[in-house]
């Protein structure tokens, strides 16, 4: 994934995402939906931190579940803007227009793409 560091840091900055949120959104972002016995292979978390983390990425807005432990994220455009009004809600700041969060669901939309369709 392009600009990889980049993306983490300003997933971070700006929806106040841990390490293992960063890792697990970006992976079922670029490759599709996954349940959670891959997730924890992929990443090498364990079931639980893999579960917790993908639980964590429902309740922020990032993911669906699909089952009890198969989870997709939706369009990025749409998906960090939601995890970025619910961080605003959580710390109080006004909930407005943020250029970042706008580029990242640009920038993210291809991979989002990519795993969704035949090309």
């Amino acid at each position: 994934m392009q600009n990889s560091r980049d993306i983490s840091k300003h997933l971070s900055s700006e929806i106040k995402l841990s390490k293992n949120q960063i890792l697990v959104f970006l992976l079922i972002l670029e490759k599709g939906k996954m349940d959670i016995t891959q997730i924890s292979q992929k990443l090498k978390l364990t079931i639980g931190e893999a579960l917790s983390t993908s639980k964590s990425l429902v309740n922020l807005g990032g993911f669906i579940n699909i089952s009890d432990t198969e989870f997709e994220t939706m369009h990025p455009r749409f998906t960090l803007v939601n995890m970025y009004r619910n961080i605003c809600m959580k710390y109080g700041i006004k909930f407005g227009r943020n250029k970042i969060i706008d580029n990242l669901g640009a920038l993210l939309e291809d991979y989002y793409y990519k795993a969704r369709t035949n090309n």
